[in-house]
């Protein structure tokens, strides 16, 4: 662990810390901190054998800064949301609105970087597939927020669930996590664009089809069942 992830993990130790003295909710918080419980220890599990950058890192600790601080208050009653609320005329708080779309701002690019290096995807699909996961870590939150808030007491199920009477709130969530990892991924395609001259080249070559592909589905079944006939 670098110096500067060494900061970075007492920076979100401190917020965490903060937040967890005295939350409005205590059974809400609890529920948010469920994400905190598992992932960062599995991020810093992760990266003992793949590191990512300094830059993801930082991108993922803001994001998870900003989701307990949420916790701390509800996403519902937290002060930044009224401010926001009034700043854009709104009619309920805003804070959890901007940690969806915070979501894939700041996620994107973290998960175009795994697609990148694992996946070793390229072009389009290097820009195109960590929208797609970003859409499905919002649909999946939104469903266990449902199946946790039906399982608790209500008032601690209301505060999880943050809806604010908004019968739509899942579809605006999912919409704006959705809209922040576009902007990200349009970012990371602007530079690219503006200092990589092969850049035009890899969006071209990756939507090209190589020769000697062939169809799947039953003809890939079929070659299977053929090996597996053969002596």
């Amino acid at each position: 662990m670098t110096r500067y992830h060494k900061f970075l993990l007492l920076f979100f130790a401190a917020v965490w810390t903060w937040a967890a003295i005295g939350p409005k909710y205590p059974h809400d918080w609890l529920l948010e901190n469920y994400l905190v419980f598992i992932f960062v220890p599995l991020i810093l599990l992760v990266s003992r054998y793949f590191r990512l950058s300094d830059l993801s890192y930082t991108l993922i600790t803001l994001f998870m800064a900003l989701h307990v601080v949420g916790s701390h208050y509800t996403y519902a009653e937290v002060p930044f949301g009224y401010d926001l609320q009034q700043w854009l005329g709104a009619g309920r708080n805003m804070y959890d609105r901007l940690v969806h779309f915070s979501f894939g701002l700041l996620l994107a690019y973290p998960l175009r970087e795994m697609f990148l290096r694992i996946a070793r995807t390229r072009g389009v699909w290097g820009l195109w597939l960590p929208i797609e996961l970003v859409l499905a870590f919002s649909a999946g939150y939104e469903i266990i927020e449902w199946l946790v808030a039906a399982r608790v007491d209500p008032e601690a199920g209301l505060a999880f669930l943050g809806t604010q009477g908004d019968i739509w709130d899942a579809q605006k969530d999912m919409l704006l996590a959705g809209a922040g990892a576009v902007l990200a991924m349009g970012i990371v395609a602007l530079v690219h664009w503006r200092y990589d001259p092969g850049f035009a080249r890899e969006l071209r070559e990756s939507l090209s089809i190589r020769g000697g592909e062939a169809p799947l589905g039953e003809v890939k079944l079929r070659d299977l069942l053929g090996r597996r006939r053969r002596p």
